[in-house]
């Protein structure tokens, strides 16, 4: 089981954290959603609990519930602007389709 981070997305989260001036880093999770039925959730983990699996690339935690995991094992985060747009990218081999509009995918 793994989920990487490239190194612009773990500089974002590194300097985000900074700013926020807390945080063990950040929370990676799905939950049900949109037309296609699984959307990711991203928000600052301000602590571990006993059941979440912790990867660190580049520095940085990424932390995920038990559940989650399975739609998420293989995924990689990036980071990057598309003219006004910017954010988080995922890569994540388990995804069989996406909706139209990119907010929600099915395993």
């Amino acid at each position: 089981m793994s989920i990487t981070m490239t190194q612009r997305a773990a500089e974002h989260v590194r300097k985000s954290l900074a700013h926020r001036g807390k945080g063990e880093g950040l929370r990676l999770g799905v939950r049900t959603s949109g037309c296609s039925g699984k959307a990711y959730v991203l928000e600052f983990a301000d602590s571990i609990q006993p059941d979440d699996q912790v990867f660190e690339n580049h520095g940085v935690k990424v932390i995920v519930d038990r559940k989650s995991l399975m739609f998420l094992d293989g995924t990689e985060l990036d980071y990057g602007k598309e003219g006004l747009n910017e954010g988080f990218k995922f890569s994540n081999p388990n995804v069989k389709g996406e909706c139209g509009c990119g907010e929600s995918f099915t395993v």
